[in-house]
């Protein structure tokens, strides 16, 4: 199920939408330099939360659409036989992260990006038998969040099978937030939705994301 959330109230804490940000020296300098400055706080700090996973860029184009935030993710989950060498039934998950301000966000945005998002797919999506996943993820960052909007992107699923499943798949998902009133939703396979929910911690998982995968496709 998608999830929506907001919260707001008088309580004291830190800035809505904001959190504390890595010291830059606690990250190994290949790190460092590889995350660009966005002149945002607020998606400094969404970067803070990808970096160790995302390969990161700012302003960024695709088909005539720019966005201040790009985020690439590329693994590969194998089997292996005494030796890495020795490996079989190598599978393959990407996911394409596409995020950018807006004041306003609206259902004719979002369903523009739906769009594009299948231009993405056509063009960087390599079907075959070692192809898992991939998602094409589109956030929108707003000042507030209409319930026209919510309502549209609460539940949306858009996920098409490649030669019916056997190349795999690849997955459109949308997230909106507006931080400032601490709110936020996304669509339902969107798991990437925490790291933009910066007023709430990120709870480590009980194993990490690879065994977790792993245990989904095998099982």
């Amino acid at each position: 199920m998608a999830e929506r959330d907001s919260s707001g109230g008088e309580d004291e804490g830190p800035k809505p939408g904001t959190a504390p940000r890595h010291d830059p020296e606690e990250l190994p300098a290949e790190i460092r330099e590889g995350v660009p400055d966005y002149d945002d706080e607020y998606l400094d700090r969404v970067s803070d939360r990808l970096l160790y996973s995302y390969d990161l860029d700012a302003d960024y184009a695709v088909d005539g659409e720019r966005f201040e935030l790009y985020a690439e993710l590329r693994m590969r989950n194998q089997k292996q036989f005494l030796h890495p060498a020795l490996s079989y039934a190598d599978h393959e998950t990407k996911e394409y992260l596409f995020a950018r301000r807006v004041a306003t966000p609206t259902v004719g945005e979002l369903k523009r990006l739906v769009d594009l998002g299948h231009e993405v797919a056509d063009e960087r999506v390599e079907g075959d038998e070692q192809h898992y996943g991939t998602d094409v993820t589109f956030v929108l960052v707003g000042d507030r969040l209409p319930e026209a909007v919510a309502d549209f992107v609460d539940g949306f699923r858009d996920r098409t099978l490649l030669k019916f499943g056997y190349y795999g798949h690849y997955e459109v998902n949308l997230i909106v937030v507006a931080p400032e009133t601490e709110s936020i939703v996304a669509s339902e396979a969107a798991g990437i939705a925490d790291a933009f929910r910066l007023w709430e911690p990120v709870e480590p998982p009980d194993e990490g994301f690879f065994s977790r995968f792993a245990k989904r496709f095998w099982r």
